[in-house]
């Protein structure tokens, strides 16, 4: 059997990179996870009664851009949160989980060749891996670019070359970004869009984290590229209930932007995709339509900021984050902290090289660990002075 080279140089996903170095050997102490980023807060109370109210939309065909009341629910959130009106039969599609999303539109929006030449899709690093699995599954030639503490954790994509910016068909952006939790600024966001269109490329916005900030709601790019009129095929913006509404198992999220890139999405959809069960899209519509819940989740999550600020206080290199729910916790070497760790205390995390490339010799995620906020307050903030106090004392 022949497989494609495309995928040769692509390392291992990071889990069973974890399992592979942790799971040998044994934990030295009682084991707290803090790898995955899969929402522990309640999931909202109506989730069982709604889908007991629809248990007959499994036995139909779900559309597949989502129902007609889906598509309001979202397109009443997107005018609430952002004060962005879109036209919800064209410029909006739910998806089964924002994953499938991020990579499909990409195969859906980019082109063979840009300029007579290979195209490049640009992405974060580090990076949510499917944007790399997407560049590559379309071989596409992505770049990597540095989000570091001296970029504030996001990426200068204009600091890139003229003629590599010329080739540039898609850039991915994550804000709140994965693992930083780095909010991209109004100001960054004009710079990028008028970026986009002086080299003529798309922007690929996960929003993924926007509901989980610290002092101010995070600006979205279709929020911006409406108050500067750029165009709206210029930006796709990607959400998601996993975070918003801790309903990481409904697999439900959407895709918004310019009605002809939308159609480009939609049709390939029409061959290749999973629409949400009919049940699961009722839910979906009641989440978008409710903020109590959220409200309340995030409240949580601000506490959860302010205990990690006490237990890192004076800790050269902390800075928590603005969004999102992950540390970026600086320390010599990712994978020896993290097995270290493991050994001594039980505290389970990610080395930050397994979420970033390496470029010319340098990984910028090798001297971080990625920590996953989400248990409960309790829980979490005993995991935390494990970790300090194997780590930093």
């Amino acid at each position: 059997m022949i497989y494609p080279e495309r995928f040769s140089n692509l390392p291992d996903y990071a889990f069973p990179r974890l399992r592979t170095l942790l799971d040998a050997h044994k934990p030295g102490g009682t084991p707290v996870a803090m790898t995955i980023g899969e929402p522990q807060h309640a999931q909202p109370d109506f989730v069982g009664e709604v889908i007991a109210a629809n248990l007959d939309g499994f036995g139909k065909y779900p559309p597949n851009d989502g129902t007609p009341e889906l598509l309001s629910a979202i397109a009443g959130w997107v005018r609430r949160r952002y004060g962005v009106t879109l036209d919800e039969s064209r410029q909006i599609m739910a998806l089964n989980g924002t994953r499938e999303g991020l990579f499909n539109a990409l195969i859906a929006i980019c082109p063979e060749q840009k300029g007579g030449q290979r195209p490049v899709v640009l992405v974060p690093n580090p990076f949510y891996q499917v944007y790399a699995v997407a560049a590559l599954a379309i071989e596409a030639e992505p770049v990597y670019v540095p989000a570091t503490a001296a970029t504030g954790f996001l990426p200068d994509y204009a600091s890139l070359p003229k003629d590599v910016l010329d080739r540039v068909a898609v850039a991915y952006l994550c804000s709140p970004s994965n693992p930083q939790g780095a909010v991209a600024s109004r100001d960054y966001l004009v710079e990028l869009i008028r970026l986009a269109e002086a080299h003529d490329f798309v922007i690929f916005a996960d929003e993924c984290y926007s509901e989980i900030w610290r002092t101010a709601p995070p600006p979205g790019a279709l929020q911006v590229a409406a108050e500067i009129g750029a165009d709206p095929e210029r930006v796709f913006v990607f959400h998601s209930l996993s975070k918003r509404s801790n309903l990481p198992g409904l697999r439900s999220g959407f895709v918004a932007g310019g009605p002809q890139g939308m159609a480009r999405i939609k049709q390939l959809r029409n061959y290749a995709g999973a629409p949400l069960p009919l049940p699961l899209q009722r839910v979906a519509e009641r989440a978008w339509a409710d903020e109590a819940h959220v409200d309340a989740s995030r409240a949580l999550y601000q506490e959860k900021f302010r205990v990690a600020d006490q237990v890192f206080a004076g800790i050269q290199g902390y800075q928590g984050p603005e969004g999102g729910f992950f540390l970026w916790l600086p320390v010599d070497d990712g994978e020896a902290a993290a097995l270290k760790l493991w050994q001594e205390t039980g505290v389970r995390v990610l080395p930050g090289a397994y979420l970033s490339r390496e470029v010319m010799g340098d990984n910028p995620g090798k001297g971080y660990i990625r920590v996953a906020m989400v248990a409960p307050k309790d829980s979490m903030q005993q995991g935390l002075i494990r970790l300090r106090d194997c780590l930093y004392r």
